[in-house]
This record gives structure tokens, C-alpha cells and sequence, in this order.
């Protein structure tokens, strides 16, 4: 893991013509991630610098995703404070066997990155692994349960809930109470151009709310951008603006936030909570590996109390977004007559209406910013990634096509596919809609793992999405395995970043 790390940061300093200091360890145990730290301003300049070094920051990015963090990097939490009352934060999480690493539930459940995104395709025998793939079921996180009732031997939760009376009903009716979120890991593939296509809509989303905020009290703006709807907003007169007709972005409580900020797409995260894949980075740090990111603590801050500051320096947070953005998509391999006609099924069962298959970007460059403003993704732009250069095609109008078949919205699935997470922004029965390109190679399904078929996952859509649950098994056998035999042909990329690790040998 060292040498490669060597590597890059060489490969980094002689494209820049500056010093680098590696730090020998002589067989003494360190820190699994650099010793000296790789600045923002060289990563910036790198990719700017018009010579060719992408590949370069790429490959450091993708150490960064692959260290095994310990101890010394600052891995886990510090000592518990029993005098504290939210056990559910950063630095203040109990852990079990009393090792203070190892929690598994709420976080501090893993090392690395890729330990969750390791599987490129379950579809073939043995299964192909590679570096951002998804996670198996053995892989979910289990996120801030105050609640767990495996044994369902009593209704647990009047432990939790004041006031709360029993419930006999609930008591063994088979069912392990849970409140909280339990997460299957998806992949990175395609980052690119989903992270492109939502900082172009916040654009349009943002105009729009400018225009209404100017308008004249009762004139109605549609949130239109990219073919995709996000409801209405009404202008009230003196730069005010009625939201109450925003659909699927936002706040469970959209009152309690501004209307710029409720009006900034966030595609990452199954529940849509993160606005660029950086943005899900730096909680991913903190939450998975009590790792805490300098540009979320401050220079200089121990902010988990383990007596380590400055974790992660803000050019690896630069670098890993590199990355990120830069791994290859999905692909659709050639369909045949049967397949071509599950397409059509597809399409005419109303899959496609929040599944769409293709949105188009406007420009061919993703801008990465630091410091990140949600609500503006120009500001504080430092470089560009052009995405025809990581396997994205172009499109009309000098952009790229991004077949993700989906809409970037939230959208209420019904009351089989809620959650019980107490204290979120975002309700329980509410999803982003899943990307189906790579489908084909990514069992198990849904936001939690829970279908190992594609044919279950259909099965628990429901809310927006029942009219079309009920289409599809409205259809006849063959028709159905027409339109699974397309999804079928959704297949992830081949040998994902095998280049950056050969080339790191």
C-alpha cells in the first residue's frame, strides 16, 4: 500500500518540479495514509497545469479510497464520555467490547473505501471484484439506531419513546424493531456525469427561484430543468416565495430551511441528501471511520477527542474527488428482438417516467470547487473535468449523455420500503430514484438489499410508484421476461481502474 503511495506522490512532485518528503517508517508501524500530505494547490495545479497529469491525481485519489486507516491516521473515536447525552455523535459513540473502534452499528464499521465498494459484477461466477463497486448484503451500514429488538421478544421501543404505551399487537409478531437506517453501499461508476447533471439543475432551480423572487405576488414558476419536473413555486410579492408546491427535493420541512437552499438537487446517497459525491465524502470519514476531514474539524482541531488533529488534509479530500468523478459508467451491451421489446415494456409500463434513460448535460465540464457552496456550483470553481475523457459520449448542444436511467428526485415508494429514522430532513418513505445503469451486475436491490431479484425489487415499489408495479405484473409472463431481459443488458463497466493499478506497480 506504501509503495504506492510513494509512487504517486513522486509521479505528483516531479510533474510539479517540487520536493517530496516521504517519510521512511524503517519497519516501525505509521499511518497507513501519507506521511506528508498532499496539498490542495499542488493537486490544482496538476490539473491544470495542461500536461497530462489527470491519471496522476486520479491514482492518489484512489489510494486515498483504498487505505485501511488506523489507529495513527486517527481511525475511531476517543475515549467515551459517559457524562455526554448524544451518544449518536462524532466522538462521543460508544463502542462495543469496549475497544473504542470497533461499533459496527452507527459507524466505525469499517476501514477503507472500498472495503463496502468492492464488487464490480455479482452477475458472473466467481463474481468480479474491482475498486468502486457495490457492496454486498454483509456489507450495509447500519446508521443511528437508538432502537434494536432483535429477539422481538417485547415491544422495546417505550424504552426509547416517553409516553409511549405498549402495544401487545407489536409483541412477537415477528418483526426485530429497528429504528433507523440500514444501507446496502451502491458504486461510483458514472460519478461524472450524475455529479454534472445536479449542479446544472440546482443552476436552472436557482434562476428560476431569482425570476420568482423578482416577480409580481401570484405568478407561478414550473421547476422544470432537463426534462425533469420538481413542482412549482409562487412568487408572494417583495422577493418572497411560496414553496409549499416543491416536489422531490429539499426538506421534509422546507419552512425551516431557506428556498436556496431547498432547491439545490442532491443526487448522492439513497436518500438524496448529498450534493456532490466530496459533500458524501466527508461524512462518509467521519461517520464509517471516525477519520475527521480538516476542511470539516479546521486546521489544527482533534475533533473526535482521540489526540490526533488534521486527519485528512484537504488535498486528499481533492484528490479522492478526482477519483470519484472520474470512473468510467455503465454501459448497455447490444439488445436483441426479445430485449428490444422489454424496452418498449419498460417504457410503456411507466418505468421510464422516473427511470429515465437518458438526460443530456449542457456542458462537457464538471466543475469541482473548494470550499463547495451548494446553492452555487460556480463559486470557488478551481479546475475542470472534462467527462468525454472518462467514457461519457457527447450529446447536443456540446454536452454529454448520461444514460442513468433516473430523474435525480426524491419520490414517496410507500409504506413497505419506509424506514423508521428518527430526527432526518427527509421522510421515511422517500427515495431518490435508483440509477439503473449496471443493474444487470448489482444484486442485491433496493436501498437496503432486500431483493435479491429484480422481479422482488419491482414488487415493493409502491406510493408514486404503484401505478406502475401494478402495470408490470399486469403483464403476461413473456412480457415480464422481456422487460427483465432488458434490464439484463444494464451491465457496469469492465476491469474498472485496472489501468491506475497497473500503472502504480
Amino acid at each position: 500500500m506504501k509503495s504506492k503511495t510513494v509512487l504517486s506522490r513522486l509521479l505528483l512532485s516531479a510533474a510539479l518540479g517540487v520536493p517530496c518528503v516521504v517519510g521512511a517508517t524503517g519497519g516501525v508501524e505509521a499511518p497507513n495514509h501519507p506521511i506528508d500530505p498532499i496539498e490542495h494547490a499542488d493537486v490544482v495545479n496538476a490539473l491544470n497545469s495542461g500536461h497530462g497529469h489527470l491519471d496522476d491525481i486520479r491514482r492518489i485519489g484512489m489510494e486515498v479510497f483504498t487505505t485501511p486507516f488506523n489507529t495513527l491516521d486517527g481511525m475511531g473515536d476517543g475515549p467515551f464520555d459517559s457524562s455526554e447525552t448524544d451518544t449518536l455523535a462524532f466522538g462521543q459513540r460508544p463502542t462495543l467490547q469496549g475497544n473504542g473502534l470497533n461499533l459496527r452499528i452507527n459507524g466505525l464499521d469499517a476501514q477503507s473505501c472500498n472495503e463496502c465498494h468492492t464488487i464490480v459484477s455479482s452477475t458472473s461466477r466467481p463474481p468480479a471484484l474491482g475498486i468502486g463497486g457495490v457492496g454486498g448484503m454483509v456489507q450495509n451500514a447500519i446508521i443511528m439506531p437508538t432502537m434494536i429488538d432483535v429477539a422481538d421478544s417485547s415491544d422495546d421501543r417505550t424504552q426509547y419513546e416517553p409516553g409511549h404505551s405498549p402495544d401487545l399487537a407489536l409483541q412477537f409478531d415477528g418483526v426485530a424493531d429497528f429504528n433507523g437506517r440500514f444501507a446496502n453501499p451502491p458504486f461510483l461508476f458514472g460519478g461524472g456525469g450524475v455529479e454534472l447533471l445536479g449542479k446544472e439543475m440546482t443552476e436552472d432551480l436557482q434562476a428560476i427561484l431569482d425570476q420568482a423572487q423578482a416577480a409580481a405576488a401570484g405568478t407561478v414558476f414550473q421547476l422544470d430543468t432537463h426534462g425533469v419536473n420538481f413542482g412549482s413555486i409562487e412568487s408572494l410579492g417583495g422577493g418572497s416565495v411560496d414553496m409549499s408546491g416543491v416536489e422531490g427535493v429539499g426538506f421534509e420541512d422546507n419552512s425551516a430551511h431557506s428556498p436556496e437552499d431547498v432547491l439545490v438537487v442532491r443526487p448522492f446517497g439513497r436518500k438524496g441528501e448529498n450534493f456532490s459525491m466530496r459533500d458524501f465524502d466527508r461524512g462518509a470519514m467521519q461517520f464509517h471511520f471516525g477519520v475527521q476531514p480538516v476542511e470539516v474539524i479546521g486546521a489544527g482541531i482533534d475533533g473526535d477527542g482521540d489526540g490526533l488533529a488534521d486527519e485528512v488534509e484537504v488535498g486528499e479530500m481533492t484528490a479522492l474527488h478526482v477519483f470519484d468523478v472520474t470512473n468510467p459508467r455503465p454501459k448497455q451491451k447490444r439488445l436483441n428482438p426479445f430485449e428490444r421489446d422489454g424496452r418498449d415494456r419498460f417504457s410503456s409500463v411507466g418505468c421510464g417516467d422516473c427511470h429515465i434513460p437518458m438526460l443530456q448535460t449542457r456542458s462537457k465540464h464538471l466543475p469541482l470547487a473548494f470550499p463547495e457552496d451548494p446553492t452555487d456550483p460556480r463559486a470557488n470553481v478551481y479546475a475542470h473535468i472534462d467527462l468525454k475523457q472518462v467514457g461519457f459520449k457527447r450529446g447536443s448542444g456540446g454536452g454529454v449523455k448520461v444514460p442513468l436511467f433516473a430523474d435525480l428526485k426524491r419520490h414517496k415508494m410507500g409504506p413497505r420500503l419506509a424506514e423508521t429514522f428518527e430526527g432526518g430532513e427527509i421522510a421515511n418513505d422517500e427515495f431518490t430514484t435508483a440509477r439503473l445503469w449496471g443493474i444487470a451486475d448489482t444484486a442485491p436491490y433496493l436501498h437496503d438489499g432486500r431483493a435479491t431479484t429484480l422481479r422482488e425489487a419491482i414488487d415493493f415499489h409502491g406510493g408514486e410508484a404503484q401505478a406502475a408495479r401494478d402495470a408490470f405484473f399486469a403483464l403476461t409472463d413473456t412480457e415480464q421476461r422481456q422487460l427483465i431481459a432488458f434490464l439484463m443488458k444494464l451491465r457496469t463497466p469492465s476491469n474498472p481502474n485496472q489501468e491506475l493499478v497497473n500503472n502504480g506497480h
